[in-house]
């Protein structure tokens, strides 16, 4: 297997560019290129549902394909999205703690 060049990374970074022209008053990503995937532009929101479904809306991702999960015991929402801009799959990850549940006491909420 040959080792990667940066041009081998080019439709990311060239997305990566685009979305930085186009959408530059969007809240900004933690961004991720990667050799392991060099299609792929990952755009991360942590603590931050609302920059995530911002991002999904600009680049016109189908909210039907957005996929839930928890991690962390419980405490950590993920939201998932895969789309595509300027030839890269991009995909957008959101993230948001999942606050403690509030402890209820024995009777609560019983007529008096």
């Amino acid at each position: 297997m040959r080792a990667r060049t940066l041009a081998d990374l080019s439709a990311p970074l060239l997305t990566l560019r685009l979305l930085a022209a186009e959408f530059a008053h969007l809240p900004a990503p933690h961004v991720t290129v990667s050799t392991l995937y060099p299609e792929r532009l990952e755009l991360a929101f942590h603590d931050d549902f609302a920059a995530f479904e911002t991002w999904r809306e600009a680049l016109n991702i189908d909210p039907a394909s957005v996929v839930h999960h928890v991690q962390r015991d419980g405490r950590t929402g993920v939201l998932n999205v895969h789309g595509t801009f300027a030839g890269a799959d991009v995909e957008l990850t959101g993230y948001a703690t999942i606050p403690a549940p509030e402890p209820v006491l024995a009777g609560a909420g019983v007529g008096s």
